[in-house]
C-alpha cells in the first residue's frame, strides 16, 4: 500500500530544495558515489536519491546525518554563539508550561 502524500508549504519545499542542493554540491566536491553515501548513512540508495532531491518523506535524522558527514553546517559554526543561543532557548523552555492544553468551551445553549 503506498504511503500517504506529505503536504508541505511552499516555504518548506524551498528550504528542502536548498538544503538538498547544499548536500548535492558537497557530495560531488568530496567525490562520494551514491552507494558510498548510502552505506555511511545506513540507508538505501533510493533514500539517498530522494534526500538529494529534497523529498519531505526522508527522515529529518537522515538529512542531519548527511549534513554532518558531508560537512554542511546546520547551525552557527561559532561555538560561543551556538552555546548562547542554546542557553537562551533552554531559559525560554523552562518558562513555558510543560504541557499545552486547550480549554474546553462550554456552550450554554439552554434558552
Amino acid at each position: 500500500m503506498p504511503r500517504a502524500s506529505i503536504h508541505t508549504s511552499p516555504a518548506t519545499k524551498a528550504a528542502l530544495a536548498h538544503f538538498a542542493a547544499l548536500l548535492r554540491v558537497r557530495r560531488k566536491e568530496r567525490n562520494l558515489k551514491l552507494d558510498e553515501l548510502a552505506t555511511r548513512l545506513g540507508v538505501s540508495i533510493p533514500t539517498v536519491r530522494k534526500m538529494l532531491e529534497g523529498s519531505p518523506g526522508v527522515a529529518a535524522g537522515t538529512y542531519f546525518q548527511a549534513a554532518y558527514l558531508l560537512g554542511v553546517p546546520l547551525f552557527d559554526p561559532d561555538s560561543d554563539r551556538l552555546a548562547a543561543t542554546a542557553s537562551r532557548t533552554a531559559e525560554i523552555d523552562t518558562l513555558l508550561p510543560q504541557r499545552v492544553r486547550t480549554r474546553k468551551v462550554v456552550i450554554d445553549d439552554d434558552f
